[in-house]
């Protein structure tokens, strides 16, 4: 029994012997790519034919993956705002001006990041915003003057102390007269660092009675999630 594209194989077959590819031959006349496998199977292409068609086969993967990498693209950007949303609609409900919330922040904060041996409350960290947190729930819950606390530096070898105190006394509004320590990380010699960081800013003040407090109210939360009946 003949095919159903048989009227069509003298035509497909001219067209593969001008060295049109598969696709383009399917795409004019609407047949499968298994059918013209089975009347193209005894066809030559001259090298010039041949060279032509894997030219369009390695642009159409290069399209191909282009398109792939667009797609991928705006997915991850529908995830990301979706993730944005969901986070937007957990901070509206909650009400920021109220001291516990504050404190809670703080505590589970300090909890993870903060000074734990010495008798002082302090915190440090890479990034900028995690310290404009401390400093403003600090003097917003516990009156603390934060143009007294103390400015740490823990940089790389090959960091310029001048710019990293001056980008650090920027980022959180302070004076360049706290930043009274740098220490330069040795074993970090010969290893470039990466424009993008800043090192390691430690804040800290001598209340060490805000610490006992924020570490209580970290571990009492901890415990009483834990504790609580499903």
């Amino acid at each position: 029994m003949a095919s159903k594209w048989f009227d069509k194989k003298e035509e497909a077959i001219k067209l593969r012997k001008q060295g049109l590819s598969y696709n383009e031959i399917k795409n004019k006349l609407g047949i499968p790519k298994s059918t013209l496998s089975g009347w193209f199977r005894d066809i030559l292409l001259t090298k010039k034919q041949k060279d032509k068609l894997l030219k369009q086969w390695r642009k159409g993967l290069i399209g191909a993956r282009e398109k792939a990498s667009e797609w991928h693209r705006k997915e991850k950007e529908k995830r990301l705002f979706c993730a944005k949303d969901e986070a937007d609609k957990v901070l509206n409900g909650l009400s920021l001006n109220k001291k516990n919330i504050l404190e809670l922040a703080l505590a589970m904060l300090y909890m993870g990041e903060g000074i734990k041996g010495n008798k002082e409350t302090g915190l440090g960290n890479s990034n900028p915003l995690i310290l404009k947190a401390f400093l403003c729930i600090l003097k917003k819950s516990y009156k603390i003057d934060i143009a007294k606390v103390r400015c740490e530096l823990y940089l790389r070898a090959d960091q310029n102390e001048k710019k990293i105190k001056n980008f650090w006394s920027k980022e959180l509004e302070l004076p360049m007269e706290n930043f009274k320590y740098v220490h330069f990380d040795k074993r970090t010699e010969g290893s470039k660092t990466f424009p993008d960081y800043k090192g390691v800013c430690m804040l800290r003040c001598s209340n060490v009675a805000i610490q006992r407090k924020l570490l209580n109210i970290s571990n009492g939360f901890c415990e009483r999630i834990i504790n609580m009946r499903p």
